[in-house]
């Protein structure tokens, strides 16, 4: 009798540890699927199209076209710079709030600032009799050229300094929204930091690009 006790106690106690074992790998199930989902989604996510050169896109690519700041429908990027009356290189592309890729006309480039004044012309003199020799007035070497930036509608000096630097000065830390641009200069030439990028003009017209620009708005190398 004893010995059937026994034998109902530990069959009974060996019941308990598998029910417990069971329980325990089936509250491990979904954290090891969570776990997967959330690699899956981290690929996922490594596996979006970069945007930030719309030249990366296929000719019959359909974005979401805005003209005028309103959506008009869904285009080829080269469509969608037809109804802006613009360049395909005038369009920045990315995704919006919805995460759809869609094209939107930069916010165009500013006039341009005043040229440097010329150094005045010696005036003509008047006493013709011998005058001293003068020195031709001395242009002060800068180590770089001028650095200007664009804000509140007007041009603002910098400071003389190399292209890496005047671009750092002017856009480290800054993020643009789609769409948006800021613009400098750099001696004749204009920059425009865009999202993901900054970019160079010789004409203020057709840009390229020199720098890319981090998530966390730090700018790159120049290149």
């Amino acid at each position: 009798m004893e010995n059937q006790r026994l034998v109902l106690i530990l069959g009974g106690v060996a019941a308990v540890l598998t029910a417990v074992l069971v329980a325990m790998l089936l509250m491990g199930g979904p954290d090891d699927d969570e776990g997967r989902s959330d690699d899956t989604a981290s690929e996922r996510s490594g596996l979006q199209l970069d945007v930030t050169d719309p030249e990366t896109l296929s000719a019959d690519q359909q974005l979401r076209c805005f003209v005028g700041g309103q959506f008009v429908g869904m285009a080829t990027l080269s469509q969608c710079a037809e109804r802006n009356g613009i360049a395909s290189q005038a369009l920045d592309v990315g995704l919006d709030a919805r995460g759809e890729l869609t094209a939107i006309p930069f916010t165009p480039p500013p006039a341009l600032p005043p040229l440097v004044e010329d150094l005045p012309l010696d005036p003509v003199p008047v006493d013709t009799g011998p005058v001293e020799p003068r020195p031709a007035p001395q242009v002060q070497q800068a180590s770089g050229q001028r650095c200007m930036r664009h804000v509140g509608g007007e041009w603002r000096e910098v400071g003389s300094m190399s292209l890496g630097a005047c671009v750092q000065s002017l856009y480290s830390g800054r993020c643009e929204q789609l769409g948006g641009a800021a613009y400098g200069r750099w001696g004749d030439t204009t920059l425009r930091l865009v999202p993901g990028r900054v970019e160079q003009s010789s004409d203020n017209t057709n840009f390229r690009t020199i720098a890319p620009q981090a998530r966390d708005c730090s700018i790159g190398d120049v290149r």
